[in-house]
C-alpha cells in the first residue's frame, strides 16, 4: 500500500492523501494547494503522508 500511496501522491496528490487520511483537513487543505498549483500539492502530499506521523 505505501508504493502505492507514494505514486498517487506524486501523480495526484488529493487521491494519494485520501487513501491514507479520508475526507478530513488534511485532504481539502491539499486539493486547494494541488489546484491552486501542482507543486505543493505534491509536497504537501508527501509530507502528510510520509514525513508527519
Amino acid at each position: 500500500m505505501g508504493l502505492i500511496v507514494l505514486i498517487l501522491s506524486i501523480l495526484i496528490p488529493p487521491v494519494g492523501v485520501f487513501l491514507r487520511h479520508g475526507l478530513d483537513r488534511d485532504f481539502w487543505i491539499n486539493l486547494i494547494l494541488t489546484l491552486i498549483f501542482f507543486v505543493p500539492g505534491v509536497i504537501h502530499a508527501l509530507y502528510v503522508n510520509f514525513a508527519r506521523r
